[in-house]
């Protein structure tokens, strides 16, 4: 976009959202105009960015179940009119929670899925730790300009993450590539066991996207993962490898592996 000012974003905070700050940072370091975008603003005014992101946190204090109230909100309606017209939207953890609530995912129409309590063997509730996901093929922006079969390291950190939906509508998904994201293993093959698969999610699925690719519910948090030297020594790995070298080598600052989403919408905004 040389010449030219950078795509804007508005990151939309809710009340009790608490990830806007590093998402807003994110979305910079790839080259994006970031804006946070508060509920209290005129809907109308979202006409004016480019794309949107639904950080992480506890929307409404989560009443009712996570995401339920903010999928009310008037900014949603003005939301959804604005994907509808092909503009990309990425939902992270809460953010996920609210997109699937508001039927912007799967299919931009009704409610089709849910976001359910984690399934998780000898413990309930909250539960946070550093995951794997692979790339799948998909034509979801944030995602495509990567091979499928890439492992990004993410945490997660959330009490409802699981996706479920009626019966067989999660492989239908993976079949359908609108599953561009599912949890891993070690070696890169999809996830079936904890804490590999950290919340019992059908199908490993880790984020859902529209069948058109530019609207993506994900439920790991990849503004958490934007920096390598932040990174977990428990991933292990080739990411582990980076990042052991670049502290050994004084660049505190390079890329972690988060960045790669947040670098899907840059390009899709720049060269569409």
């Amino acid at each position: 976009m040389k010449g030219k000012r950078a795509a804007r974003v508005a990151v939309l905070q809710f009340p009790g959202v608490n990830c806007e700050d590093e998402t807003v940072r994110a979305l910079a370091r790839v080259g994006l105009e970031a804006e946070i975008f508060a509920w209290t603003r005129s809907p109308r005014e979202l006409k004016a960015f480019h794309a949107y992101v639904l950080p992480g946190g506890f929307s409404y204090q989560d009443r009712v179940r996570a995401g339920a109230l903010a999928a009310k909100d008037p900014l949603m309606d003005a939301l959804a009119a604005e994907t509808a017209k092909g503009k990309p939207a990425l939902g992270i953890c809460n953010g996920a929670q609210v997109l699937v609530e508001a039927g912007l995912v799967p299919s931009g129409g009704a409610v089709e899925l849910a976001l359910a309590r984690n399934r998780m063997p000898d413990r309930s509730g909250y539960y946070a730790r550093w995951i794997r996901v692979r790339v799948e093929s998909s034509p979801c922006v944030f995602t495509r300009h990567l091979e499928p079969g890439t492992v990004l390291p993410m945490p997660v950190a959330h009490g409802e993450g699981r996706f479920t939906g009626a019966a067989g509508r999660a492989d239908e998904l993976v079949r359908d590539g609108q599953a561009p994201l599912r949890y891993a293993a070690a070696d890169g093959a999809v996830a079936t066991d904890f804490p590999d698969l950290p919340n019992g999610s059908e199908a490993a699925i880790a984020g859902v996207c529209h069948p058109d690719g530019h609207v993506l519910a994900l439920m790991p948090h990849p503004e958490r993962a934007q920096d390598l030297a932040g990174m977990s020594r428990s991933v292990g790995g080739e990411w582990a490898e980076r990042r052991q070298r670049s502290l050994e080598s004084g660049d505190v600052g390079a890329d972690g592996p988060g960045l790669e989403i947040f670098r899907g919408l840059a390009r899709h905004l720049t060269h569409g």
